[in-house]
This record gives C-alpha cells, sequence and structure tokens, in this order.
C-alpha cells in the first residue's frame, strides 16, 4: 500500500476523483455546481490532477456551446483505489 495520496487527499479534489470514479466523464459545469466551488477553485483542482495524469480533459460543443469534459485516467482510479485502501487501514486501526 503506497499511503495517503497528497494529490487527492483534499477533500475537494476527493470528491471530484470520487464522483468520477462511477462515470465515464462529466461535464465541467455540473462538476462545478454539484461540488459547489466556483470555476476557478474547480479549474485549479483539475489542472493539479491533469499534471499528475489522474484526470483527463477534452472540449466539444455540447448544445451548441462549448463544453469541457473531465474524466478519471486508468491512473486515477487505482491512486483513488489506494487512497481509499489507506483510510481503511487508518479506520481499522480506531478503537
Amino acid at each position: 500500500m503506497s499511503g495517503l495520496d497528497p494529490q487527492i487527499h483534499a477533500p475537494t479534489r476527493l470528491q471530484l476523483v470520487t464522483m468520477l470514479s462511477s462515470v465515464s466523464e462529466a461535464e465541467f459545469a455540473t462538476l462545478r455546481d454539484v461540488l459547489d466551488v466556483s470555476d476557478s477553485v474547480l479549474s485549479k483542482h483539475v489542472s493539479a490532477l491533469v499534471e499528475v495524469g489522474y484526470l483527463r480533459t477534452r472540449k466539444s460543443l455540447h448544445a451548441g456551446r462549448r463544453t469541457t469534459w473531465i474524466g478519471l485516467t486508468d491512473t486515477g482510479r487505482q491512486a483513488l483505489h489506494d487512497h481509499v485502501a489507506s483510510l481503511r487501514q487508518l479506520i481499522d486501526g480506531i478503537g
């Protein structure tokens, strides 16, 4: 086990990758609204996670407007899995 991942440990990032783990990709605006953050905050988190290879982005037209789609990579999926395993190990050590 690799321990807690500092790239996804922050609450917003952990929520983001967890949300993306159940879908192939999601629209930027949807993620922003569900996470209740500003465009700039979400953009910073997405950029940081793209940089380490945990997320991928693509731009397209959707309903006549330019849209950014965000998806979890296989590397990001494994990082989330490892992070959750580390959290479980910490929780199991309580008590």
